[in-house]
């Protein structure tokens, strides 16, 4: 089994910042991608970025220049930095992460969601 949990989500005011982190946890082999998606009221969860092993980096275009995921392969933890926030950046923020238990046995996981609330 694999747990994935989240902090560091909030109120904050539109140009706020805030630090999602997710640390992974359980009998892992081997971690590969880490990812972060969310999920507004009445939409479908949509991708925010992604970080493979080697530490190349995907992003959804409207966070582009003001997110930047990250990861510490040594915690099991992905990271997410939101700078510059909107109103319409405001959802549940969910972690995922896939891997391995062994040789033969892949895992992917998703963290419960941590709420992201940008308003004045």
């Amino acid at each position: 089994q694999v747990q994935l949990v989240e902090s560091g989500g909030g109120l904050v005011q539109p140009g706020g910042s805030l630090r999602l982190s997710c640390a992974a946890s359980g009998n892992i082999f081997s971690i590969n991608t880490m990812g972060w998606y969310r999920q507004a009221p009445g939409n479908e969860r949509e991708l925010v970025a992604t970080i493979t092993s080697g530490g190349s980096t995907n992003y959804e275009d409207s966070v582009k220049g003001r997110f930047t995921i990250s990861r510490d392969n040594a915690k099991k933890t992905v990271y997410l930095e939101m700078n510059s926030l909107k109103p319409e950046d405001t959802a549940v923020y969910y972690c995922n992460v896939d891997g391995s238990f062994d040789s033969r046995r892949t895992f992917r996981s998703w963290g419960q969601g941590t709420q992201v609330t940008v308003s004045s």
